[in-house]
């Protein structure tokens, strides 16, 4: 008999295991709870979550309660009758009426090296503290936030240049085999559980759209990190002359070689030409761009952005 799974998740993270288990045999899904269509764009059209869209092609059942805390919506996954409910960044608080449901429990996948950065970004808390490394947790779904028992860790190693959006999707990627088989070794009693060391453990909260603005009295290195790590959302930014500036890519330079070299150290926020290329001062060293964009206006090179914009250069970028 294959193995009954409901799966929840709900964003693009969570379909390259859903898909993996929908043709593994091994398994059977039995419907896929996600949350309900949310208004976006400009036109605040209701629009499916991509794991809605995934299980659709994929001919599973959705169910998409608003709330998972009603009697209704236990009874409902209760009905399923699910040997295991299998988790990947589903983004509701999960009962223990529900969890405790399945005779094998429910499985998260989480994409840290638990208990380091737990929480709702820890992707962003990893690149923000320059970490040389990622990773994959599976673990119990308990009643604190990703503190259950682990079953399966992987290592996966940042790459030069790897933003939140980059490493999420090859996490994503890596993780659907490595989810899939703990999945079949838990179910089948080939994996021992084993406790996380909570002293070690830390937190990384939801990002808010605020925690983009740049602080130019920081290093380029740190400044750099906040460029990736916010990428792709809530992105970094700045102000120049009243609009605000998105910095899509820059990188470090941590000499501070000016084109005269006998200027004192500019003040941060203060725009440079350099021998190589476009920078801001920064507390320490200079954060050079590459690809930013005034607000409302489309992303351009940053050489085709000074083309248009001829005081740029010379002038400080800071808060509105």
């Amino acid at each position: 008999m294959p193995i009954h799974v409901v799966y929840m998740s709900t964003p693009a993270f969570g379909v390259p295991a859903l898909t993996l288990l929908a043709h593994d045999p091994r398994f059977e899904v039995a419907a896929v709870v996600t949350q309900p269509d949310k208004p976006a764009g400009r036109s605040l059209k209701r629009t499916p979550p991509p794991i809605k869209r995934a299980a659709e092609r994929l001919g599973i059942p959705v169910l998409q309660p608003a709330s998972l805390r009603t009697t209704a919506a236990v009874r409902e996954i209760a009905r399923l009758q699910p040997d295991v409910i299998a988790v990947a960044a589903y983004g509701l608080w999960i009962p223990s009426e529900i969890f405790n449901l399945p005779p094998k429990r429910s499985l998260n996948l989480h994409p840290s090296l638990l208990p380091r950065y737990r929480g709702a970004a820890p992707v962003v808390g990893a690149l923000l503290a320059g970490e040389a490394e990622v990773g994959l947790s599976v673990l119990f779904v308990e009643d604190e936030m990703d503190a259950g028992n682990i079953l399966a860790q992987m290592r996966v190693p940042v790459m030069p240049g790897d933003t939140t959006a980059t490493l999420m999707d090859r996490l994503a990627h890596i993780g659907a085999p490595f989810f899939v088989e703990t999945l079949a070794g838990w179910v089948n009693g080939t994996i021992v559980p084993y406790a996380q060391d909570h002293s070690q453990a830390s937190w990384v909260d939801r990002l808010r759209k605020a925690d983009g603005l740049l602080d130019w009295t920081l290093a380029a290195e740190e400044l750099a990190r906040r460029c990736r790590a916010l990428s792709p959302w809530p992105g970094t930014y700045t102000f120049y002359r009243g609009q605000r500036l998105l910095i899509h890519a820059a990188w470090p330079l941590n000499q501070a070689v000016y084109v005269h070299t006998s200027m004192e150290r500019p003040e941060p926020g203060t725009v440079l030409a350099l021998p190589q290329g476009i920078g801001v001062a920064a507390g320490d060293g200079v954060l050079m761009l590459e690809r930013v964009q005034l607000a409302g206006r489309r992303a351009l090179d940053i050489r085709r952005f000074i083309c248009g914009q001829p005081g740029f250069i010379g002038s400080h970028l800071g808060i509105e």
